[in-house]
């Protein structure tokens, strides 16, 4: 279905798009520029004065409407008049296109709007089209803009810290504390003030997760509105926030030439279009969060990994920490498979033919190490992983060549990052430009002979340096462009990858957590979550996973070792049954006891999985915080039963969880305590249908449970 209307900025112009869990209205303000006045209930309809254009964007020669730190009131964001739009429906998803044109430069932008069925989340990107005479050089443009919100009297922001070993930790504070009130009236003009957040570099959730929350205080009940957003940027992005005609604004960009070095130089006829953002809505935080995840399920590549979920067990984590020989993986393997392992990833090093280990400046042929596989070579340790029932997975750092690698100089310059025509290296390695098509050649034989020859069926794929801003390939306008453009390239590097390969699972990491982004998530099948080493740090980490990644391509680590009594090999192993459990330690140490604990929480997973892949997460004692002595992560199936993992790492024996979704449905709950699958008398899991709250009691520290809450029929008078 199609309809438009034509011509220049017209004042009535007024219409409304999107499905019943979400509602758009758009309208025109008084400067005569299309405005989105409502995202939700009919009740939230903005003053079309306090929303905001539909794009904001500065070029060479038009710049911004006044000085500061925000991305609004630009020239071409007061200039860009409505010709029309469309819409249409197909493939699940709703989606509008509004088309904007400022006569003076001949640049059109096309506003691409989209939202799942029946999920209350809008995503959002621009096109942009230089359809006039001269070259237009874009500084930046919005992905996503939203003004009309409360007042920021009314709002905290929530943002997460992600730095390596320390991922997904959140944290609050009221908008107020940065956007101060400057007596608005007095003034007669808004604040220039604004809370900023930056992504950088090649890392694009180093230091932050590229997403934002805001809730509002003192709604209905306790619960308030919740706006929670990403960037789907696979290299550079910004947020920020502030405050416009009494109310809040949400303006969210890819790279800008400001912040970045980005920016595009648009000839006649040529395009470019912004990294996607995408905004989800709720009645607090959790439902906010959950609508984001049924949204992630929705933009993803398929993959039967997504449904099955299998048992990875990695030799890396507190084992093996990249020196595998065949010697040592052997046992291992034999270890895994009797665990209940379904996949055996060789991690770093099966490479490496140094007798100091030092690779890492070397890398780049991704040949098999003689040294280390003497009889058979790695082909007998494939073998034997797959004669155990497991399938073969090896780990790969594609993007990187060491200074020292043969590799290094077989391609040509211009297959590797550089800047005024030097090559980049950081760290004794050069990275590759996937826009290359000798880059993408070298890593299609690589992956190629690994899979199609080796028969390898996992790949986790590692990125374990920065470069920032990016590269000045021929033709780049500026290195911030050509990083995204190199980002870009990469995912479609990989998407080629699985259509050669469609069984092949990748898992992708970056020292951990730091490459956490929308993109790249919606490529590859699972995520690594950390590199934390600590089993009693791990917990917040696996705790606030979901609220970067669905449960099901969460990787959480779980390294039982043969000196950890019982308590910690619970506690380990429980962290992970509720996202990817990813296995490692020295298996094959183990007495035949620690072993069984092994198998029962590896039994307790596959026992649930079918579930974890369509559940959506709720926190019912908040989003962790790093130091919580009692953290807890739940799952919601829609239909079926809710899953609470909940860690004790000190404080009081016993903690009450509120479950608003049961305790708001009534009537009796069944409480099953899943792992440990022997409970010590004094662990106990009690639901109370008086209040709608779990009580949970664990004797020691560190202590775990999983436990199952399945809401009962009630009986009938």
């Amino acid at each position: 279905m199609t309809d438009s209307s034509t011509g220049p900025n017209h004042p009535e112009t007024a219409f409304t798009w999107g499905h019943p869990a979400i509602e758009t209205a758009f309208a025109t303000a008084a400067d005569g520029t299309l405005r989105l006045v409502r995202l939700g209930p009919s009740s939230d309809t903005a003053d079309p004065e306090a929303a905001l254009p539909l794009v904001e964007l500065t070029a060479f020669g038009h710049g911004s409407g006044w000085s500061g730190p925000r991305f609004t009131g630009t020239a071409f964001g007061a200039r860009l008049a409505y010709r029309g739009h469309r819409r249409d429906s197909r493939g699940g998803w709703e989606r509008l296109t509004v088309e904007l044109h400022d006569p003076a430069t001949g640049l059109t932008a096309f506003v691409e709007l989209s939202s799942p069925a029946g999920v209350a989340v809008l995503r959002s990107r621009v096109r942009l089209r230089n359809d006039g005479t001269e070259p237009v050089v874009v500084q930046s443009v919005s992905s996503l803009l939203l003004g009309g919100l409360p007042s920021p009297d009314a709002l905290d922001v929530h943002r997460a810290r992600n730095d390596w070993l320390a991922e997904c930790r959140w944290y609050t504070e009221p908008l107020r504390d940065t956007v101060a009130d400057i007596s608005v009236d007095v003034h007669q003009h808004d604040s220039r003030a604004a809370l900023a957040l930056t992504g950088r570099g090649s890392w694009p959730s180093d230091g932050h997760l590229p997403m934002g929350a805001l809730t509002e205080r003192g709604g209905q009940g306790d619960l308030g509105r919740a706006w929670v957003w990403q960037v789907e940027s696979p290299a550079g992005w910004r947020w920020d926030l502030g405050e416009r005609a009494h109310g809040t604004y949400l303006a969210v960009n890819g790279p800008t030439d400001a912040e970045h070095q980005w920016r595009v130089r648009l000839a006649p006829g040529e395009e470019s279009t912004t990294v996607p953002a995408a905004l989800a809505l709720g009645a607090g935080l959790d439902e906010a969060l959950a609508a984001l995840t049924s949204y992630r399920r929705a933009v993803r590549r398929p993959h039967p990994d997504h449904v099955t979920l299998p048992v990875v067990f990695n030799d890396y984590m507190n084992t093996l920490m990249g020196d595998p020989t065949t010697e040592k993986l052997l046992p291992l393997i034999d270890a895994a498979a009797e665990a209940g392992a379904e996949y055996f990833c060789v991690d770093s090093g099966w490479y490496d033919d140094s007798v100091d280990g030092g690779w890492w400046d070397g890398v780049g042929e991704w040949l098999p190490s003689p040294r280390r596989f003497p009889d058979g070579g790695i082909q007998a340790v494939l073998d034997r992983i797959r004669e155990r029932g497991m399938v073969p997975g090896l780990w790969l750092e594609p993007e990187v060549v060491g200074v020292r690698s043969p590799v290094a100089a077989a391609l040509p310059p211009e297959a590797f990052f550089q800047r005024d025509g030097v090559r980049l290296s950081e760290q004794g390695r050069h990275q590759l430009d996937l826009r290359h098509p000798a880059a993408r050649a070298h890593l299609d034989k690589t992956v190629d002979r690994l899979v199609g020859d080796w028969g390898v069926g996992y790949l986790k794929l590692d990125y374990n340096i920065v470069v920032d801003p990016g590269t000045s390939a021929p033709g780049d306008l500026s290195p911030g462009a050509g990083l995204l453009g190199h980002a870009h390239a990469f995912l479609d590097w990989l998407s080629d990858v699985l259509d050669r390969h469609p069984r092949l699972v990748i898992e992708n990491c970056a020292s951990g957590g730091m490459r956490m982004d929308g993109a790249t998530l919606a490529v590859a099948q699972l995520q690594s979550t950390s590199d934390q080493q600590d089993p009693l740090r791990y917990p917040p980490i696996a705790a606030a996973a979901p609220t970067a990644v669905p449960p099901e391509q969460g990787a959480v680590w779980a390294y039982p070792q043969p000196d950890h009594d019982d308590d910690l090999i619970t506690f380990t192993l429980g962290g992970a049954l509720l996202g990817r459990i990813h296995l490692s330690g020295h298996l094959d140490r183990m007495t035949e006891r620690q072993l069984r604990l092994v198998r029962d929480a590896v039994d307790t997973y596959k026992s649930i999985r079918g579930d974890l892949a369509r559940a959506v997460p709720f926190w019912p004692l908040g989003l962790p915080g790093w130091t919580d002595e009692w953290p807890a992560l739940g799952l919601r199936v829609p239909g079926g039963p809710s899953y609470l993992s909940v860690w004790r790492r000190g404080g009081d024996s016993e903690v009450t969880l509120p479950v608003r979704h049961l305790a708001d449905r009534g009537g009796p709950v069944r409480t099953e305590i899943l792992h440990p699958s022997a409970v010590r008398a004094e662990s106990a899991a009690v639901w109370d249908p008086a209040t709608g709250e779990l009580r949970v009691s664990l004797p020691r520290t560190p202590g775990v449970l999983l436990i199952r809450l399945t809401p009962e029929a009630r009986a009938e008078a």
